[in-house]
């Protein structure tokens, strides 16, 4: 990809229309740049504020020839990115990400091995295909350990975790013919933190404050800021990220997700774009996740990043929004962010909440006048 520059009023094409695509989106408005998005969604929350809209499932070549030629650059929202149609936009000269960084993030097992040829410690583990490997590989990594499929899967789904000895027989149904599994050792860590950064097509990184993830039943509930760790791993951490950015030939915004444990890091997962731990940025930084994508991708030079001193983002899932809808008026010093989509399922992302602060404490002090800790 050569280092074009994209001016306002040229299209950015967008592959994937839920909310990552509709942040990226308004945050490209802003800078004076059109919309195109393929989805199949009628409605999606991208499509909402595009200019142009193609409705097709994403592995349409056809539909995705049509993105191209309305785009002058392209990008995704999510990883899960047919990589035919990713190398077909690439040979266009129009993926300033490359295809790389997807193969990579859409197979657990690759993102390992790219982990470990870049010097980074993983969990200890192995790929399977059949519970007689399990077992077998359960001999050496241990229990407690969990399974994963090595490709989709995220919010807990595709997961099947063993505390016990006894718990290991569940994977006879877990695991599918003909399927690929990797199972790693579980890693009694002290937290897990997101480090979301952006690098140029210059190769230069800007990185965002280190956030802290709190997971309730394996959903992403809320990130804080700044994460509770000392400073010393907050450098092996923008190391590890800038070795594997280095690696990777990354372009745009990424995250990466390391588990802590006393002083030591451990690589977990990695995504190729804006990251819901990365929602913060929009009201506590200088300048969000999703403007610095958009500069990256565009050839523009990034700006620098600039933080209040403490934030959390909680994620409002379909079970919380009709809660915090009817009670709008009641909240006080909380920003929110609703993603505009009609399905409000039990679990599903629909919306995330913002709230800055001097220190946590104060900001636990509003969550807890506001009765959002109740959720």
């Amino acid at each position: 990809m050569t280092n074009k520059i994209l001016r306002p009023g040229d299209t950015i094409g967008i592959l994937g229309g839920g909310q990552l695509g509709r942040m990226m989106a308004v945050a490209a408005k802003h800078m004076g740049y059109r919309i195109a998005v393929l989805d199949p969604a009628e409605d999606c929350p991208c499509a909402q504020v595009a200019d142009h809209h193609i409705q097709a499932k994403y592995d349409d070549l056809e539909a995705a020839e049509q993105l191209s030629e309305a785009s002058d650059v392209i990008t995704y929202e999510f990883e899960n990115v047919d990589l035919e149609v990713a190398r077909q936009f690439e040979e266009a000269d129009k993926l300033p990400q490359g295809a790389f960084s997807l193969e990579v993030t859409q197979n657990r097992a690759k993102e390992k091995a790219v982990a470990l040829e870049t010097g980074l410690p993983v969990a200890e583990y192995e790929i399977v295909e059949t519970f007689d490997e399990l077992k077998e590989a359960l001999q050496h990594i241990g229990v407690p350990s969990v399974l994963k499929t090595l490709s989709g899967g995220y919010d807990g789904k595709g997961q099947l975790k063993f505390e016990y000895e006894e718990d290991v027989a569940k994977a006879k149904e877990f695991i599918k013919e003909g399927g690929r599994y990797i199972v790693e050792k579980w890693l009694d860590f002290d937290l897990e933190v997101s480090q979301v950064f952006t690098r140029g097509q210059d190769g230069d990184i800007s990185y965002f404050p280190i956030g802290e993830n709190v997971h309730r039943h394996q959903i992403l509930h809320e990130t804080r800021v700044p994460a509770g760790v000392s400073s010393q791993v907050e450098k092996k951490v923008q190391e590890a990220v800038a070795a594997l950015a280095e690696q990777m030939s990354i372009v745009g915004t990424f995250a990466v997700e390391l588990f802590v444990k006393g002083e030591d890091i451990f690589i977990n997962e990695m995504a190729p774009r804006p990251h819901n731990s990365g929602h913060y940025t929009i009201e506590a930084c200088s300048v969000s996740q999703f403007e610095q994508h958009v500069r990256a991708i565009c050839g523009l030079p990034l700006l620098p990043v600039y933080s209040f001193p403490s934030a959390v983002m909680i994620n409002v899932l379909g079970k919380h929004r009709e809660i915090l809808l009817s009670k709008l008026e009641e909240y006080q010093g909380i920003h929110l962010h609703d993603y505009g989509k009609k399905d409000a399922r039990t679990n599903r992302k629909m919306g995330h909440l913002t709230i800055i602060g001097e220190n946590l404490k104060e900001i636990d002090e509003i969550i807890a006048a506001n009765n959002i800790h109740m959720w």
